[in-house]
């Protein structure tokens, strides 16, 4: 198998100035100068990805969504320090190589980073070309699980990564600051959302903790690079701009709000999370086991970070709906966006009433 994560044109409104990053990396990277190319990447509705060929050489680069509101989000310094040091530690971490502060040469910060190659599995189904049979599928979830296990391992006072967050207090920094940014996203009238937040900001005071550690908190298949000759070996994981030093339990409710079952109601099945559903994929609570076992960590207020995780990406969905409805991009891709939000508030409430533990199904 020779597959690799592959571009397409770059989307109307989302362009380049290759001539401007050209000259750039003529002053500031000139091993990379040389006749410039820009593809993109299709996957992602935050941060911008561009495949950029300088010759032989490909490098990835990353800047903010145009219409950007919530800057924090989409600090491009911060995640090329988090890659500058973390690589070194957590191999499955791009390499980062040069960064730009200044708007002049994009309209917005950026930085490159080295292309790891491989596969990408975006969406509910298999892509064209890729076969795995149950028994690969279920290696693949295996390594996936572990690979958030190694994650939570990481030595983040080594790594010189403790100065990223400040772990007392942060799910309850979470949950406020989560709610803030739906209201200012908020566009429809959604009553789960509201019945969620209430219960959210009710259940704060009864939430275990494990161990602060890393937390890369967006962690889901299609931020992984697999290997394209062995596709249940992990080789990469991307999309660093989220991580922080806290509570590691964030990590493992958004895996398991991506991971979905065979059993979950149609609306979350026909969602493009990942190719969880297949015959031989585990079960979120597999999943559960196999990170603790990997990790050394309790699973402790499960219901609770999973039903978070759902809210969370409820209001990801919502921001994003923002800037299509408000026309700060064309992306034809985040109309949709509308209906998710109340999709995933209903799956929010669910993982609430859940009593999911380790060995046990989800409800």
């Amino acid at each position: 198998m020779s597959l690799a994560d592959e571009t397409r044109a770059v989307r109307p409104g989302e362009e380049v100035d290759v001539a401007k990053l050209e000259a750039f990396l003529r002053e500031r990277a000139p091993e990379f100068a040389g006749p410039v190319t820009v593809s993109q990447f299709p996957g992602g509705h935050s941060n911008l990805t561009y495949l950029v060929t300088v010759g032989s050489r490909e490098l990835v680069l990353r800047r903010p969504p145009f219409g950007n509101r919530v800057k924090s989000a989409h600090d491009m310094g911060r995640e090329f320090r988090i890659l500058s040091r973390l690589s070194a530690v957590f191999p499955k971490a791009p390499r980062a190589l040069v960064y730009e502060e200044a708007d002049a040469v994009l309209g917005a910060p950026f930085y490159l980073m080295e292309r790891i190659r491989g596969l990408v599995l975006r969406g509910r189904a298999l892509p064209q070309g890729v076969s795995l049979a149950a028994s690969d599928l279920r290696a693949l979830g295996l390594a996936v699980a572990d690979t958030l296990a190694e994650l939570h391992r990481v030595d983040v006072v080594k790594a010189e990564l403790a100065e990223l967050g400040r772990p007392e207090g942060y799910v309850e920094r979470q949950v406020r600051g989560w709610i803030k940014r739906y209201a200012d996203a908020r566009t429809d009238d959604v009553p789960e959302m509201n019945e969620i937040e209430a219960w959210l900001q009710e259940a704060l005071a009864a939430v275990g903790a494990t161990a602060p550690g890393l937390v890369h908190n967006d962690f889901k298949f299609d931020n992984l690079v697999l290997d394209a000759a062995v596709p249940t070996k992990i080789v990469g994981v991307l999309d660093w701009e989220m991580a922080t030093y806290g509570e590691p339990m964030t990590d493992l409710g958004t895996a398991l709000a991506y991971w979905t079952e065979a059993s979950d109601p149609e609306e979350m099945r026909a969602l493009p999370f990942g190719p969880t559903m297949l015959e031989g994929s585990l079960s979120r609570a597999d999943f559960v086991a196999r990170w603790a076992e990997g990790s050394g960590r309790e699973p402790v207020s499960l219901p609770f970070f999973h039903a978070f995780a759902h809210y969370r990406t409820a209001v990801v969905a919502a921001q994003i709906y923002w800037r299509y409805r408000h026309g700060h991009t064309k992306d034809a891709r985040f109309a949709a966006f509308a209906p998710a939000v109340g999709i995933l508030a209903r799956a929010a409430l669910r993982a609430r009433n859940s009593c999911a533990q380790v060995g046990q199904p989800d409800a």
